[in-house]
């Protein structure tokens, strides 16, 4: 992987948006050309895997650049890898952006951490709201949990 996004890399090492750039422009973080087409600032994937806030093996770059590039399914393991190594901002990132794209396994995941109020304010409306969409998708663990809420 040679590149990733300007937010991709925010999630990756934890900084905000401010010190990425800050480091970009003096020097100490490498910028690839801006994407004109896509209008996203990349950041050389290099002059960050030092910082990375979790530990990575080979298989979670190639996560990290199907995610990067708009996969569902590789942002919602991408997710996952951040919710095992209790970084749950980062995770929420990653459930928010598959959850958008339909994927159901996230829309489920994201209800859940409304639910419990992991890595945002507990909401109860929110998590009903991501839950009920999944279970309408055929999400079979957000189905139960709204029958379940149903009977009682």
């Amino acid at each position: 992987m040679q590149h990733v996004s300007l937010h991709t890399a925010t999630t990756l090492t934890e900084w905000s948006e401010r010190t990425i750039r800050r480091r970009v422009a003096d020097g100490s973080l490498q910028c690839a050309a801006n994407n004109e087409a896509q209008h996203k600032t990349m950041i050389c994937f290099d002059s960050i895997k030092h910082d990375i806030c979790i530990s990575l093996n080979p298989d979670d770059i190639e996560l990290i650049k199907s995610a990067d590039s708009g996969d569902a399914k590789a942002q919602n393991d991408l997710a996952l890898l951040f919710l095992e190594h209790n970084k749950l901002k980062s995770a929420v990132y990653w459930l928010e952006l598959a959850a958008k794209q339909n994927f159901t396994d996230a829309m489920h995941l994201l209800g859940c951490c409304y639910l419990d109020g992991n890595g945002l304010p507990k909401d109860d409306s929110l998590a009903m709201m991501w839950i009920a969409k999944a279970a309408s998708l055929g999400h079979s663990i957000a189905l139960a949990q709204i029958q379940s809420i149903r009977v009682t």
